[in-house]
């Protein structure tokens, strides 16, 4: 099998700016913003000459208004800023886990406070909590006994949480979802 000749390899080729920048602008009008400058509508070519004034660059933020908004700002400076806010976000964020809680249908009320604070500890984390309970054998004729049940794990957690998805059978378990409750910001 032979080679083709010529292959070509992407990281040669430059990479496109992910904003219109200056001259890359075709609008006939824009909306101008940035320091020292209210935000005010004029023409392209003025606010080109606006931003050379000011050694900056002229750059389009929100292409989709009606007019472009765009913003005189030293563009590297933009880039690196808007990468670093990117960052910061991705690091507060918080990914939420589900933690699951399994219960029998012999589950007694001290196992039941036991696993309720195992399940606070994990809404107070941010996680939401899935309870299951397992049905072994003719345990399933008994599903009002294994619904309330669940329903009292709700019950002891009421504070902490609140019931995303009431009790449900799916084939031999019967499942619940508990997620935190909004913490109140004063």
């Amino acid at each position: 099998m032979q080679k083709p000749a010529f292959v070509r390899n992407p990281r040669f080729f430059k990479k496109e700016d992910e904003h219109r920048i200056n001259e890359k602008i075709r609008v006939p009008e824009v909306r101008v913003v940035g320091e020292g400058v209210e935000g005010k509508v004029m023409r392209v070519q003025d606010a080109l000459e606006l931003a050379r004034e000011q050694e900056l660059d002229l750059v389009e933020i929100s292409p989709n208004a009606v007019p472009p908004v765009c913003k005189i700002v030293d563009y590297k400076k933009f880039l690196y800023e808007k990468k670093k806010k990117e960052k910061e976000i991705k690091a507060n964020s918080h990914k939420t886990v589900l933690k699951e809680i399994r219960f029998s249908s012999g589950t007694e009320e001290h196992d039941l406070d036991f696993k309720a604070k195992h399940a606070e500890k994990f809404l107070q984390e941010g996680n939401k909590v899935k309870c299951f309970l397992m049905f072994k054998g003719r345990e399933i004729v008994f599903k009002e006994r294994a619904e309330l049940l669940l329903l009292s794990f709700a019950k002891k957690l009421e504070e902490v949480a609140t019931v995303e998805s009431l009790p449900k059978t799916e084939g031999k378990r019967m499942m619940m979802t508990l997620m935190p409750k909004a913490k109140k910001t004063k």
